[in-house]
């Protein structure tokens, strides 16, 4: 059976759940907003809070701490489809958890790779953020990435800027971390104005192009593998190359 979800977490949850306790056999999954674009009939999995945190709870017992949070790891890798290796995953470990270690299933070993490649890209990142100083005094700074690394990142940067009010804003999904005294969060941005910088942000900015070029060395000018340590993507925000 080819059955669509709404695309989050609980909703995939949800998924897990039908399989087990509905005892729907799937073929396909999809998300809504990928399935828009097919001709063919599916089954709709509404996403149930109750169905998703007997799931949940289930997983947290049942699963070794590393195989549960791979889970997770991945699910936030949304800019790929692979919601039917993942499933394939919850189910093997049911069965035993030795197989979620066990590269030679085609499946475990895609979703070990793509681990990889998540943190990868997280410890890219921690040196790719560039914050500007907004006229209240707090930091902000915008992302786009390939993944939802944004939970590391505001994590990371707690620690970093412990006395510091931030917000990272992940512009592809709408989503900013905000850490203010009185708390960290998650917040969904539903629209967005362009903030106001702070007076010395343009001194700030000037610093970072001057110690960029003072570093570098022209006679070893290599555009291509700078391109490779630092893709075109990621520059877009950096104060370096705008």
């Amino acid at each position: 059976m080819r059955i669509v979800y709404d695309g989050s977490f609980e909703g995939f949850l949800c998924v897990v759940y039908a399989v087990y306790y509905k005892k729907i056999r799937i073929q396909e999954i999809f998300t809504h907003s990928s399935f828009s674009l097919l001709s063919f009939d599916a089954y709709e999995i509404q996403t149930d809070t109750i169905q998703a945190k007997k799931v949940l709870n289930t997983l947290h017992a049942r699963f070794e701490k590393t195989h549960y949070e791979r889970i997770t790891h991945i699910f936030l890798c949304d800019s790929v489809h692979v919601e039917k290796e993942l499933l394939e995953y919850i189910i093997l470990g049911f069965k035993d958890q030795k197989y979620l270690e066990n590269i030679t299933i085609p499946s475990i070993f895609r979703l070990h790779e793509l681990q990889k490649e998540f943190f990868r890209l997280v410890h890219k990142m921690y040196g790719f953020v560039r914050f500007v100083e907004l006229e209240d005094g707090n930091l902000y700074a915008k992302i786009e990435t390939k993944f939802n690394v944004l939970p590391f990142l505001g994590k990371h940067f707690c620690k970093r800027l412990a006395s510091n009010n931030f917000i990272i804003h992940d512009i592809k999904r709408k989503l900013a971390f905000v850490k203010s005294e009185k708390s960290t969060q998650m917040r969904v941005v539903q629209s967005f104005e362009e903030p106001t910088h702070s007076s010395d942000e343009a001194h700030f900015s000037n610093l970072w192009k001057v110690f960029f070029q003072s570093v570098a060395i022209k006679e070893r000018e290599n555009k291509k593998l700078q391109q490779n340590f630092v893709p075109l993507l990621y520059r877009k925000y950096m104060s370096e190359f705008s």
